[in-house]
């Protein structure tokens, strides 16, 4: 897909999913103070106000270097710091079952644990807000117990949990679903399956992906209506692609070729391989898709999706 070349008037979108932005991956083992302002400014020209920066699955010691290097940019940087809210950690406690797993590697993929989070929020700073978690893992409940008492927002996702696992999750705090109908086999029962277990669930809210990609747009506006009003937000999961046109870019070890079409594919036209999806064009996609009006579907991109997130926005010179 085509990425806006239009700048908003003013940053307003809250996008609590991003890998990586304007040719900056954010996976990289290092990323650098002009790198980042970079992404910012790019963000910027989409209309971003803010993000949760998030990692993938990797070894916990990775996480937490990472964390603690984007911690030191935020405190020098003031637009770096009011771009990052919060951080989100997708994996490694995923599962890792061929489908389910999606891109991420199965090698990191464990059971969660409250030492782990523990030492990933003290490398964060206390920052981060979002994990997304797969709670058939042992142990599952009680972490999601412990992460949501300490304030964390727990999302289900590259998941392949029975219906009583998802009840135990949700008794425990979870409220999200992970970019639902995405991290799942091509194929799997046509009736019993996890998106149909995670989709019947109204306390879960839905995130959903509006690049066209990811979901067909009949998808898209099927769950849409599956779920009850203000149960659905929208993210981008963009890679470093995003906002950065055609080329080859980086999501962790992976080299990703974007086309001129705008979607991210596996070198040589190999499926599509995570989104250059960004939120002004994902706003228009809604609304397109999906037949809401621009004002509400602004609103989902903006104020709904930070007061579900309990975040607020602002400005370096706020």
């Amino acid at each position: 897909m085509a990425t806006s070349t239009t700048p908003s008037p003013a940053p307003r979108w809250f996008d609590f999913q991003v890998n990586g932005f304007g040719g900056v991956d954010f996976q990289a083992q290092t990323t650098t103070r002009a790198e980042l302002e970079h992404a910012v400014t790019v963000m910027h020209r989409h209309g971003m106000a803010g993000i949760f920066l998030t990692l993938i699955t990797d070894e916990i010691d990775a996480h937490c270097r990472r964390l603690e290097n984007f911690e030191k940019l935020c405190a020098a940087s003031p637009e770096i710091a009011a771009m990052i809210v919060g951080y989100h950690i997708e994996g490694p406690w995923l599962s890792p079952e061929p489908g389910y797993r999606g891109a991420h590697p199965p090698g990191p993929m464990h059971a969660p644990s409250i030492a782990e989070f523990d030492r990933l929020q003290a490398a964060a700073g206390g920052r981060i807000k979002l994990i997304t978690v797969a709670p058939e893992w042992p142990g599952s409940a009680e972490c999601i117990a412990a992460m949501t008492k300490a304030g964390v927002n727990i999302s289900l996702g590259h998941t392949n949990a029975s219906n009583a696992q998802i009840d135990e999750a949700i008794k425990a705090g979870a409220r999200f679903i992970t970019h639902l109908g995405n991290g799942t086999p091509l194929e799997m029962h046509r009736h019993d399956n996890v998106i149909q277990r995670l989709l019947a669930r109204d306390e879960l809210i839905a995130c959903l992906i509006p690049d066209g990609v990811h979901l067909p747009p009949f998808v898209l506006r099927n769950f849409f209506r599956t779920k009850p009003p203000g149960r659905v937000l929208f993210t981008t999961d963009a890679m470093s692609g995003a906002g950065a046109g055609p080329g080859r870019y980086k999501i962790a070890h992976h080299d990703i070729d974007v086309g001129t079409d705008g979607i991210a594919r596996n070198p040589g036209g190999n499926g599509f391989a995570g989104s250059t999806l960004t939120p002004d064009v994902g706003v228009q996609r809604c609304v397109d898709f999906l037949g809401i009006s621009p004002a509400e579907s602004a609103r989902l991109w903006s104020s709904a999706a930070t007061a579900a997130f309990g975040v607020t926005l602002s400005t370096p010179s706020s």
